[in-house]
């Protein structure tokens, strides 16, 4: 298991799995992180709206990631057999090596063919090799997919929380993922 000191420089780095890679976010992934975050479908279980512009994403990044006792991270997911753009991942991680939220989305086109299950499981082992011994992730009540995913990936639920999050202006309540380090983070595999 990870020594517990948080590398910096290694969470920061790609991700690869069999079928995919996590980029760090760049400032040129915003045309493809565009077009793909415009489906509606993807804001059914999210408090977020679609962007309004390739451009305003191109400027958020990486100017809105915070660095010092709070680290923003965030990777673009990628197919390896085509260069597709299906999604992106995110996490908050506080320098004492926890991460307080831990996200993930990916395009309707690209659901139900186990790419999310796959990318979240190789985050939440990267993030540990880098030091992140527990990882936090919430899930409104009802999306029962993404609560698939986050078990797929370690994370056991722990608790209702009523009122969390507010969607399109509706009060719901989140079910709180948490992951712990483990053993076999060490090991996990990285292609």
């Amino acid at each position: 298991m990870s020594s517990g000191r948080l590398n910096r420089d290694a969470l920061r780095a790609p991700i690869a799995t069999a079928r995919l890679v996590l980029e760090p976010v760049r400032a040129d992934h915003a045309e493809a992180l565009y077009a793909g975050l415009q489906d509606p479908r993807i804001y059914a279980w999210i408090s977020a709206a679609p962007p309004r512009s390739a451009e305003r994403l191109r400027q958020r990044w990486p100017a809105s990631f915070r660095d010092g006792d709070v680290i923003d991270l965030a990777w673009v997911a990628m197919r390896t057999v085509d260069g597709a753009c299906i999604g992106k991942l995110d996490a908050e991680v506080l320098a004492r090596g926890v991460a307080t939220n831990v996200g993930y989305l990916f395009f309707p086109a690209f659901w139900g063919q186990g790419y999310a299950s796959e990318a979240v499981r190789a985050l939440a082992a990267h993030l540990a090799r880098a030091g992140v011994h527990r990882q936090r992730a919430t899930v409104t009540v009802g999306n029962d997919a993404s609560c698939r995913v986050l078990e797929r990936a370690g994370f056991a639920r722990r608790r209702v929380l009523a009122g969390n999050d507010t969607i399109r202006g509706e009060v719901v309540d989140d079910v709180e993922y948490v992951r712990e380090a483990s053993p076999s983070d060490d090991h996990a595999p990285v292609r």
